[in-house]
C-alpha cells in the first residue's frame, strides 16, 4: 500500500511559478514510476508528466520546455516546477505512482489557480 501526499498549490500570477512535491509513504513497495496528473473543470483527467525508473521523463506536449519532473528516490519524493505559468494550467493536480502488479496509486491532489 502506498500513501501520497502532494503539497505545494496555490494561487499564482500568469507567467510566474510554483513547485509541487509529493511524499509517498508505506512499506513493502517498490515504485518504478511517478507521474503528475491535472484534471481542469469540466475535462478528463491528463498527464502532465512523468519519470521511470528515477531518469527517463515524459511531457504533455502544452507543458514541454515549462514544466520539470524530478525524483528524489532515497526520499521517495516526486516534484513538478512549473513556470511559465498559463492560465489554463489552472487544474487540481494529482500525483501518481506506479508499483508491479497493482493499480496505479493516487495522492488526494492540490489546486493550482493561474490567474490575475
Amino acid at each position: 500500500q502506498v500513501q501520497l501526499v502532494e503539497s505545494g498549490g496555490g494561487l499564482v500570477q500568469p507567467g510566474g511559478s510554483l513547485r509541487l512535491s509529493c511524499a509517498a509513504s508505506g512499506s513493502g513497495f517498490s515504485i518504478y514510476a511517478m507521474g503528475w496528473y491535472r484534471q481542469a473543470p469540466g475535462k478528463q483527467r491528463e498527464l502532465v508528466a512523468q519519470i521511470v525508473s528515477g531518469a527517463a521523463t515524459n511531457y504533455a506536449s502544452s507543458v514541454k520546455g515549462r514544466f520539470t519532473i524530478s525524483r528524489d528516490s532515497a526520499k521517495n519524493m516526486v516534484y513538478l516546477q512549473m513556470n511559465s505559468l498559463k492560465p489554463e494550467d489552472t487544474a487540481v493536480y494529482y500525483c501518481s505512482a506506479r508499483t508491479v502488479g497493482y493499480p496505479p496509486y493516487w495522492g488526494q491532489g492540490t489546486q493550482v489557480t493561474v490567474s490575475s
